[in-house]
This record gives structure tokens, sequence and C-alpha cells, in this order.
């Protein structure tokens, strides 16, 4: 029998996801855009789905499935079957639509050789995606995911595609570089055509240099396909440029994952504090004091002004200005959380009354 298609508003209304992997991660981006209230059920989650709970935007049961949770529900999507007989079951005696996560059959399209494609999705805009990158994406048999690419990117793939969560939440749980190289090589080599997907671009501290090596060494044809970087685009939508004339002739973009005085950090914080122009630290919100700290140590003024951006370009964005003497602190006041961009300069109050 054919399905009869509808689109449900589901805006304020509680929707049960069952399940807590891939599958799940890729539905989940769906629901939370059309405003859906949605709880989660499973006894454990991939790191992608976990960052989803931990930022608040989700309620999580850690068990197994009950019928009680289709309490108030008005969708009930299956993304575990070992739990399908059950859900099934209950959502037909509460009289609640139940659709899979998995709701087509797999694409079992033979691939002739494989190849894997390093793609960067942006800063977290799907729309931000390169169209060379979105085709391959469309084409991929396997996709190998970071946390901070696009969810609703996830929630396009076609039926069948094995979506490998890869996730790499700062100072959390993650996968091990050296699994990830293997994942991509072991499918690659199976004839399977792989896009491993980042957040921003792939070279901009993405390890992708890392995954070019492990193909080129394993005989599997690799390509880059760059991506919107963070680092500029952040700044750019909350109304700060990296470069302004007669402002700044320069930017440079730092890791703060690391902090100042770290025996394994290549940055040169003194150096950075005499060299003017802009200064963009990525992945240095935990060890923000510390940074701005040896940066006023070395000579930085600091009145310098600073902006920090949260989840640049997504519907989450927010935008702090403050000092570099003060920021770690208004930061902390504020709430602001990774991931987020920091520049510092004075092209954070360049545009002056005309930004956004």
């Amino acid at each position: 029998m054919t399905p009869y298609p509808l689109s449900l508003p589901l805006a304020g209304r509680r929707v049960v996801l069952v399940g807590g992997g891939t599958a799940a991660a890729r539905r989940l981006p769906g629901f939370l855009a059309a405003g859906a209230r949605v709880s989660l059920v499973a006894a454990e989650l991939t790191p992608a789905v976990h960052a989803y709970v931990d930022a608040g935007r989700v309620a999580w049961q850690a068990r197994d499935f009950a019928e009680v949770d289709l309490d108030d529900a008005w969708l009930v999507c299956l993304a575990d079957p070992a739990a399908a007989d059950t859900v099934l079951a209950a959502a037909e005696r509460r009289r609640v639509f139940c659709v899979p996560a998995e709701d087509q059959a797999p694409d079992n399209r033979a691939a002739t050789t494989g190849s894997v494609a390093l793609v960067g999705s942006g800063p977290g805009d799907p729309e931000l995606i390169t169209v060379k990158g979105r085709r391959l994406l469309a084409e991929a048999d396997v996709v190998v995911a970071d946390r901070l690419v696009p969810g609703m990117l996830l929630d396009a793939l076609r039926p069948g595609v094995e979506l490998v969560d890869a996730s790499k939440i700062p100072y959390g749980p993650s996968v091990a570089q050296e699994e990830i190289n293997r994942v991509l090589v072991d499918r690659a080599l199976a004839g399977r055509s792989v896009v491993r997907l980042k957040g921003g671009d792939p070279f901009v501290f993405g390890r992708g240099g890392e995954e070019v090596i492990a193909c080129v060494a394993a005989g599997v044809p690799v390509i880059v396909v760059p991506g919107v970087t963070s680092s500029v685009a952040a700044p750019a939508l909350a109304g700060i440029p990296v470069t302004h004339r007669g402002v700044a002739h320069g930017f440079t973009v730092v890791s703060g994952h690391l902090p100042p005085g770290h025996p394994e950090s290549l940055v040169d914080w003194g150096a950075l504090a005499r060299l003017g122009g802009t200064l963009v630290v990525l992945m240095g919100l935990k060890n923000l004091a510390k940074i701005t700290t040896a940066l006023v140590e070395h000579g930085l003024d600091p009145t310098a002004p600073v902006g920090v951006v949260q989840e640049g370009s997504t519907d989450r964005q927010r935008a702090l200005r403050s000092t570099v003497g003060e920021v770690a602190a208004d930061v902390a006041a504020d709430g602001i959380r990774p991931p987020a961009v920091v520049v510092i300069g004075p092209v954070v109050d360049a545009l002056g009354s005309a930004r956004r």
C-alpha cells in the first residue's frame, strides 16, 4: 500500500525519538528545525547525539523504551531496530503515528572505484556548503561526519547511506584519528564512495592533512573540497570584518585548544601580542583567561576590543563585545559556550552602527 505523503506541523509538539545511534543523529536536526519538543529514549547515545542533550535541546531518558513514553506524544520516530516490535505495538494502541528513521529501502548501487572526498561543510548553516560538496554528499555511499557539521545535511542523505559518527567533542568522548583514517581507507578499498564531512574547512584545524596522507599511503583516490571557515564567516555574520581598509591589513588565525605555556603548544603568544592587525582564536574558549593574560603580559593593550561569536551562521548565533582585559569574565557571565570564535583587534568596532 502506498503511504500518504503528509507534512506535519510539529512546532511546540512532543516527538519521541527511540534510539541514540546514527539514525537518530540524522533525524534529530529535522525535528528540531520544525520546532518539536524532542524526547529521546535510549540506553546509550553516540557523541553526536549526546551533544544535543548537553546543549539542552533534547530531553533524554537513559533507558529502554516503555509505553508510558508516548504520553502526550504527537509522533514517535523509531531509530532502534531492536525496539521495533515494542514501539510499533505501543504506537498502534495509543493511535500515535510511528515513522522509521530509515524510511526507505537501502539503495544498493554498486560503486566501481572507491574514493574519498574531504568536504568542508561550512560554519553551521547548511546552505553554506559548496555546490560541489553538496553534490558529492548526495552521491555518497558512506558519510563520516564530525559533530560540527550542519545536522540538516545528514537528514538529507539518500536512503541506504552508511553514516559513521566520528564526533570529536572538545574535552569529551572522541574517536581516535587513526580509527577515522582506517574507516575511510577500509570503505574506499571496498569500492564505496566516501565523504569525510567536516565542519568549516578540512584544512583549518580539521586534521584533513592527516587523512589525505592515510588515503594516499593506502592507494585510495582522495580529493579535497574546501569549506567556508568559521574563522572568517562567524565574525562577518556578527558584523566584524577580519580586515578593513585603514584598520587592519591582515589577520592571523590560531588554535587556542592548548593554553599559553603548554609544552605542546606551537603558538607564540608574545609575537602575536606585538603583531598588530586582527587575531582570530578558534577552540579557545576554555583557555580564554590564560590567553588574554598572556597577551597583556606581552604588551597587548587590555582595552583592545574583542568580539566573541557563538555558533555563527546558525539560529543559535550569539555575539558579545568586550575588551581583552574583561572578556574572559564577560564570557562566563553571559554563558557563552563552544563552539565560539574570538576576534581581537580594532576591526571589532570598525563598522560601528552599521554592524548587524
